[in-house]
């Protein structure tokens, strides 16, 4: 039976010498793999340029319970992406963010609330202007909400510490490593609670970003089964330094 349906690409891998299986995170069904024929031929129905990561579709697929790979009819961008693909800046932040989203979003089944956000997010973004170098530090902190790991916002004058174990301000110092103090804290609060609009308001150093980016992903690592060590986080930060 024919569906239509919106996708995210999580990651492209090559079947055969013509062909690729696609993870797509979709509006209705969660994450599915899906055969598509063909994508190298000159004249491809369904291009491999439309497959890299991140990039938003519009679908029309086949959808069979219980089967480990499904077939798609008819896929095209939406939106076609304005910057992405040609600011390296945005590139290399995308290819991070969805590395993370790889390694986080686990979800079999539908989750629209959390596609939707991935989604707005990720269009915003294409569209924005100017220098939008927080965006990944604001995305992996409101993704967290999502996630089921958001940062608890609530704190008191003599809550100093914030635990990245429990999600949670302290009055005393853990007694484990994964903390930080409150002043770092506040940032993360800032960038969780701040819209995308304004997030190029928040000054951050690019040492501070980084350290900021380094806390970030301790926090995933302790909230997420699996998650293992982000290969593009390097990267990133030499494109940002």
């Amino acid at each position: 039976m024919l569906h239509k349906v919106r996708g995210i690409v999580l990651k492209t891998t090559l079947y055969s010498e013509s062909s690729v299986v696609v993870q797509v995170f979709t509006d209705k069904f969660g994450i599915q793999s899906y055969l598509i024929n063909g994508v190298k031929k000159p004249k491809a129905k369904i291009p491999m340029n439309v497959l890299q990561p991140l990039h938003l579709l519009d679908m029309v697929v086949y959808h069979k319970m219980n089967t480990q790979i499904q077939r798609v009819a008819e896929a095209r961008p939406s939106p076609v992406f304005k910057s992405i693909p040609y600011d390296v800046v945005k590139n290399t932040i995308i290819q991070f963010l969805n590395e993370v989203l790889y390694k986080s979003i686990r979800q079999q089944h539908t989750d629209e609330n959390l596609f939707d956000f991935i989604y707005n997010a990720i269009s915003w973004f294409d569209e924005s202007e100017g220098n939008n170098v927080n965006f990944h530090l604001a995305f992996l902190l409101k993704l967290s909400r999502f996630l089921g790991f958001a940062p608890h916002q609530q704190t008191r004058a003599d809550q100093k510490y914030f635990d990245l174990q429990e999600g949670d301000f302290k009055s005393l110092m853990p007694i484990h490593p994964y903390f930080i103090d409150k002043s770092d804290a506040n940032y993360f609060l800032l960038l969780f609670s701040s819209p995308f609009e304004k997030i190029i308001e928040i000054k951050l150093d690019n040492k501070l970003r980084r350290f900021l980016l380094d806390k970030i992903l301790v926090y995933y690592t302790l909230h997420t089964a699996s998650f293992g060590q982000i290969k593009s986080h390097q990267v990133l930060e030499e494109i940002l330094s």
